[in-house]
């Protein structure tokens, strides 16, 4: 086998620690540490947009040929681990079936205003109050990655975007995607006012309708969570506006709607690029 990459066949090889029996309500405050599984994710890690480092790479046998070009490219590459698919399964207390796993570095926390261009260029950032669904959490970080927004910030009752399977339901955008948790005292316009940002509330029971808006160019789009929504502190003070709907039903899935609006500011601001 490559030089590059070590078999392991023990489960309690101490090398395979970070792996051992993760569980989602694990990962959090693990030493800084968070678990990206499969190809794609995995390929995203280790590319140049990708915001974090990996620590460690645990493959099957049969993934590394093909993954051994991106980590022999990578910045920093990684120690390889191979083990069969029974000794990761062991290690990690579940059935492993793609046979890629690696262990990411979080870093630094960055400030939230470091992330937002300074005005007055042009600026999108999406605001996720609340969130603690992970699904919605990850698929909201996939919207904003495609719709080139600048930035994602979650206020501090949001879940964190690197759980495992917020990454896997990213697609990986959250490891590309610059995100920043705010501080719990921060305050959402408070924010928007120091940077410069028309802080737009995402809430059904807005008068505007988003497809109205005269877009700004520097936009704070704020969603809350399912059900309840924003804050009504938050609604008073920010300019609420709601995605126009078929009558008699107004309720769509919170990281849809953050697509659609997304997608509606960022045509607004001229970010996408029209197919030829």
């Amino acid at each position: 086998m490559d030089e590059a990459a070590e078999t392991i066949a023990d489960p309690d090889d101490p090398r395979l620690e970070p792996y051992t029996k993760m569980r989602e309500r694990d990962l959090v405050g693990r030493a800084g540490r968070f678990i990206v599984e499969g190809e794609v994710t995995l390929r995203l890690l280790l590319g140049a947009r990708a915001r974090f480092r990996s620590e460690s790479i645990l493959l099957a046998p049969e993934r590394w040929p093909g993954l051994a070009p991106d980590v022999a490219a990578s910045a920093e590459p990684p120690p390889v681990y191979l083990a069969a698919k029974p000794v990761m399964s062991a290690v990690t207390g579940f059935p492993i079936h793609r046979g890629v796993l690696a262990v990411g570095l979080r870093g630094p926390e960055p400030d939230p205003a470091a992330l937002v261009p300074p005005a007055p260029a042009p600026a999108l950032v999406l605001g996720l109050a609340g969130l603690t669904n992970h699904d919605n959490v990850g698929a909201a970080f996939r919207n904003a990655a495609a719709f080139g927004a600048d930035a994602v910030l979650l206020d501090a009752a949001s879940c964190d975007p690197l759980y495992r399977k917020s990454i896997r339901v990213s697609a990986g955008a959250a490891l590309i995607q610059p995100f920043a948790r705010l501080a719990p005292e921060q305050d959402w316009l408070a924010l928007a006012e120091a940077l410069d940002l028309e802080a737009l509330a995402l809430t059904p029971g807005a008068a505007e309708s988003l497809d109205a808006l005269a877009v700004p160019a520097r936009v704070l789009l704020i969603l809350g969570t399912e059900g309840p929504g924003l804050d009504a502190t938050t609604l008073s003070r920010a300019r609420p506006v709601r995605i126009p709907m078929a009558p008699g039903f107004d309720s769509l899935n919170v990281a849809t709607a953050a697509g659609i609006a997304l997608q509606t500011i960022a045509r607004g601001q001229g970010r996408l690029v029209s197919a030829v």
